[in-house]
């Protein structure tokens, strides 16, 4: 399935919902059905393997630590999501920067009252590139919806705007974020409901229409120790990154690690692995993870990570491609 500019009626009517649209007419379940694991299991990324350079040291448009990262495969660009410049931290004010694959800063667009920036992803349609992100900031500065929206370069938007439509896939849930697996075709949606994370898998086929009621599997996943700091998903697997920037009491190569989690089963398949990747990095803190897959076919898990000094960060990317 594409995601491109000959969309079917009801795909042009997903992108063209404001927030005052109902969700019943675009065929949106309020409240998530129960899901059996139904997903067909994959082969899962090694964790212990080499990890491998894609930039370091890159600068974006704000000079706040990133925070997560998502590619548009088909149209080949990086989007990196960093709190905005002069805004509070509970603000939920983002800046997206446009990367190409080598790290030179392209563009930038201006999301006023979106969320923290946790984890995020992208649709390509014809040339254009819509981010499925978290939007209407709470008083901690997390996102309580999900939204669609054009990437516009240059431009600033309103979490209040009516231009684009927004989601509560889960009914009671109060905080959202999503990734999303451009191999497989799904998205993964991690919220918050009686006190705790969840996880929910949808295929892309029905979010592209708007349509939240058929998750393929919903699970709680287990409890893993350290600062949480990004996920994703590729076939049957989750990916979880912990860890926190170097300092005195964390010094190189720093506490950085990753876990892989089987969506059917719950359960951890690897992990938590120290991972070592760009070890030698000035001030680096765990940012992000995502999925792409090269022209070539090569499947790879990405790494990001902020580095640099305060008020100059940067942004480094690694990856791993070693399949089990």
């Amino acid at each position: 399935m594409e995601f491109n500019s000959r969309m079917s009626p009801s795909r042009r009517a997903l992108l063209r919902t404001g927030a005052g649209a109902s969700l019943a007419a675009l065929g949106v379940g309020y409240a998530a059905q129960s899901a059996s694991a139904s997903v067909t299991a994959t082969r899962r990324f090694d964790l212990s393997k080499p990890s491998y350079d894609l930039f370091r040291d890159k600068v974006l448009h704000s000079k706040r630590v990133q925070q997560s990262f998502a590619f548009d495969s088909v149209n080949k660009r990086l989007f990196v999501a960093a709190k905005r410049a002069g805004s509070s931290e509970s603000a939920g004010d983002l800046c997206i920067s446009h990367l190409d694959f080598h790290g030179k800063y392209v563009s930038h667009m201006h999301l006023n009252g979106f969320g923290h920036g946790v984890s995020f992803g992208v649709r390509p349609s014809g040339g254009t590139s819509y981010l499925w992100i978290e939007c209407e900031a709470n008083g901690n500065g997390y996102g309580t919806k999900l939204a669609l929206i054009k990437y516009q370069a240059g431009t600033t938007l309103d979490a209040s705007s009516t231009t684009f439509g927004r989601w509560q896939p889960i009914s009671g849930a109060s905080e959202y974020t999503c990734s999303i697996d451009p191999v497989y075709g799904r998205m993964i949606v991690r919220y918050h409901k009686d006190g705790a994370k969840h996880i929910a898998v949808y295929n892309l086929s029905d979010v592209d229409k708007g349509d939240f009621s058929n998750p393929l599997v919903k699970f709680t996943p287990p409890a893993i120790s350290g600062t949480p700091q990004g996920y994703t998903l590729y076939g049957s697997y989750m990916y979880f990154q912990t860890g926190d920037h170097y300092s005195a009491s964390n010094p190189a190569p720093g506490n950085t690690h990753l876990t892989s989690i089987n969506i059917n089963t719950g359960k951890i398949a690897q992990g938590p692995v120290l991972t070592k990747a760009g070890s030698t990095l000035h001030w680096r803190e765990p940012e992000g993870l995502a999925i792409y897959r090269t022209d070539a076919g090569e499947s790879r898990l990405f790494i990001g990570f902020a580095t640099g000094d305060e008020g100059d960060r940067r942004s480094s990317i690694f990856y791993k491609n070693a399949l089990v």
